[in-house]
């Protein structure tokens, strides 16, 4: 007995810990208490249509169920036509790696297209070199956008935009340079100093591409 064992449970012991070491990487799968809710939740939507289209083809024939299912057909296809990558980026979500593969103009046209799904009127000044974003929203507030491919302003560089908007004080314009990698401390501390530059690293941006507005993004900054 102990000579079969043995084995079998260094078999045993040794799945096991191959098993903890895909799931620590996250190459195992999800687990069945991870799968179970999602799963109950589809098959009680599933079970609650059932029922809704056999009450309705008792209360009406079966004009109730042929409408029901051309509704949820027509939903499931305009869920996956917005799904699609590019309806979902026309509306301003963006994958991490789609970010990393923009160049600076389509970093622009992508940051004009998040700010518009947040509420704002944007008005998008395209460059080879330094493009940047005009917008304001329904309170009233104006902001210039940057991008640097490179952690910009620098302390001994001029301000992004220097030149006030016509008919608003240069003051009351908020500035945000908008970088897909870090900002060195001494960029931080120059935007600290001036008070009206934001700076918003890889990080916040994926935050933000993947939904998040921008505003709470730039409160935490602070």
């Amino acid at each position: 007995m102990s000579s079969t064992s043995g084995p079998r449970a260094s078999r045993r012991a040794r799945r096991r810990q191959a098993v903890r070491l895909l799931r620590a990487r996250g190459l195992y799968g999800p687990r069945f208490r991870e799968v179970l809710p999602p799963l109950a939740l589809f098959v009680t939507s599933v079970c609650c249509l059932v029922a809704l289209l056999a009450l309705g083809y008792r209360a009406l024939g079966i004009a109730a169920p042929v409408t029901g299912a051309l509704a949820v057909t027509g939903a499931v296809a305009l869920w996956l036509r917005r799904r699609r990558p590019g309806a979902r980026r026309r509306v301003g979500y963006y994958t991490r790696d789609e970010l990393l593969e923009l160049d600076t103009e389509g970093l622009a046209l992508a940051v004009a297209r998040m700010l518009r799904r947040d509420g704002w009127r944007v008005r998008l000044i395209p460059a080879a070199d330094r493009p940047r974003v005009c917008a304001r929203n329904a309170e009233g507030r104006h902001l210039d956008v940057a991008f640097r491919p490179v952690a910009e302003p620098l302390p001994d560089e001029d301000a992004a935009h220097p030149h006030p908007r016509r008919g608003k004080r240069d003051e009351e314009v908020l500035h945000l340079v908008v970088h897909r990698g870090s900002f060195a401390a001494r960029d931080v501390r120059w935007a600290t100093r001036d008070g009206r530059t934001h700076l918003l690293d890889g990080l916040a941006l994926r935050r933000w591409a993947a939904g998040e507005r921008l505003g709470e993004l730039l409160a935490e900054e602070r």
